[in-house]
């Protein structure tokens, strides 16, 4: 096997743009995101399910979900 083959892992603080932040192991110092899963819609359950054309209703009434 060869030596110093492999990037140095250091302690990498990532913050989000909501003001979260965290540690990991990376290659880099700091990571900056858009968006984290404290903020994003489809953890935080405010994700909305747009449908134009009537087809969640379709489906629902075809195989009986409520």
């Amino acid at each position: 096997m060869k030596r110093d083959l492999h990037p140095e892992l250091v302690e990498c603080t990532v913050s989000c743009a909501c003001g979260n932040t965290f540690t990991i192991k990376s290659t880099k110092d700091s990571i900056r995101l858009d968006i984290c899963d404290k903020c994003h819609p489809f953890y935080t359950g405010s994700e909305k399910s747009v449908d134009t054309t009537g087809r969640v209703e379709k489906f629902n009434k075809k195989y009986g979900l409520a």
